[in-house]
């Protein structure tokens, strides 16, 4: 006779800590929801995440995290942990940069506000499991979310995201007015993206609108014997996410089946087939046309514009001079190659010959905040040269192939 009124107690409670939070409640399958939206920088929707996991009121938290984010967040060892070779050789460079601008602008954000984002995120999980709550993580893995996201933009959305995001590891200016009014507003990695990307609407669909849903889905699938679940996401999500929690019928193990799913790329490499027959078939006429001195020369200057724009960028990014050496050689004929990167090349070099140590790894989060930590530390420099390498090599393809069509037909 007595769960009764401590069950009003808790409710109780409850309803005090959510008092004025942005928050709904939803009820379906004999589960209640309670999705609690949170600003991302404000100590308030700490205090009231904590308030509301400490009524007593909730069997079972759900946060908008994914296992690397809280990984991020409770072992900041599991930096140092990192193969960093590994990541260059499985094409993971680029998400692992944008892994660094997200963290490097949350660092400028936390110095700004005096709260680290997603400071509420945190709370939940720790006092989740401090009480012997089950916790579920119910958001996409950041790396899916990227993928997704940059595949609903074109070649030059691509570069132009990629450009901005290079822009963005190296910058250390103060977070902008709309970016922090979006954080409170929203959520941490639409305001991140938009830091690094600019105002991309592509984007919007992968970064929010699927979220949304994948959420929504992970929710349906709550811990056994849960019947209050306390889910805190972004206030940014709340609408979007209620209402695909009261109204989704299809199965959640196909509907977040569907929203990992990332489209293979292409069999047919189109763009490095079209390099390759524009530069080698300019060789073959060049030698045809105007005989072996023509067709030398053409060589010679692709090499030389190629190879020297991509060294050109190992050099400014700090590389030693064997990478820049590497760089020179792989740059002319990494474009031909639809399974080799010229910055690849030269920054596998720069690893191996100035390996990371675990002090680089500790202090790399740290390091990203200033430029000349950039160039200091020896993990973010060895990303400094993939990046300006291949863009060197890239700008490189393009004067060089003008330089060509322009001795071929001038």
């Amino acid at each position: 006779m007595t769960d009764a009124p401590d069950g009003a107690a808790t409710r109780a409670a409850a309803e005090a800590a959510l008092a004025g939070q942005p928050h709904a409640i939803v009820e379906r399958d004999g589960v209640r929801y309670t999705l609690l939206g949170t600003a991302h920088v404000s100590r308030a929707s700490v205090d009231a995440v904590r308030a509301a996991i400490a009524s007593g009121h909730y069997d079972a938290v759900a946060v908008e995290l994914d296992a690397q984010r809280l990984q991020a967040m409770t072992d900041p060892d599991s930096l140092g942990r990192l193969d960093l070779v590994k990541v260059l050789r499985e094409g993971k460079t680029p998400l692992f940069a944008a892994n660094l601008a997200l963290a490097s602008y949350q660092r400028r954000l936390a110095e700004q506000m005096g709260v680290e984002p997603g400071a509420e995120l945190m709370a939940a999980a720790t006092d989740a499991r401090a009480l012997g709550l089950p916790l579920q993580l119910i958001d996409r893995d950041v790396g899916l979310t990227f993928r997704r996201a940059m595949q609903r933009l074109g070649w030059w959305g691509r570069a132009k995201v990629s450009g901005s995001l290079m822009m963005g590891l190296i910058a250390s200016d103060a977070v902008g007015d709309d970016d922090i009014e979006r954080l409170k507003q929203g959520d941490v990695l639409e305001a991140s993206f938009s830091e690094f990307a600019g105002e991309v609407p592509e984007l919007y669909e992968a970064i929010i609108t699927e979220r949304d849903r994948y959420m929504a889905a992970r929710l349906r699938e709550p811990p056994a014997g849960a019947h209050e679940v306390l889910a805190v996401v972004g206030a940014g999500h709340l609408k979007g996410l209620a209402a695909h929690l009261a109204d989704d019928r299809e199965p959640p193990h196909d509907v977040r089946a569907g929203l990992e799913t990332v489209k293979p790329k292409s069999r047919v490499p189109w763009m490095e087939i079209t390099i390759a027959v524009v530069v080698l078939g300019g060789f073959a006429w060049g030698f045809w046309r105007g005989g072996f001195d023509v067709g030398a020369d053409l060589m010679l200057q692709w090499v030389l514009v190629t190879g020297g724009l991509g060294a050109l960028g190992c050099a400014i990014a700090g590389g030693h001079p064997l990478s820049i050496l590497a760089a020179f050689i792989a740059s002319p004929i990494t474009p031909l190659h639809p399974a080799l990167a010229s910055g690849t090349v030269s920054a596998l070099v720069e690893a191996a010959l100035r390996k990371p140590t675990y002090a680089d790894f500790m202090a790399l989060r740290d390091d990203v905040g200033t430029v000349r930590g950039w160039w200091r530390n020896r993990v973010a420099r060895v990303l400094l040269n993939f990046f300006l390498t291949s863009m060197g090599t890239a700008i490189g393809v393009w004067t060089g192939g003008l330089r060509m069509l322009g001795k071929l037909f001038g």
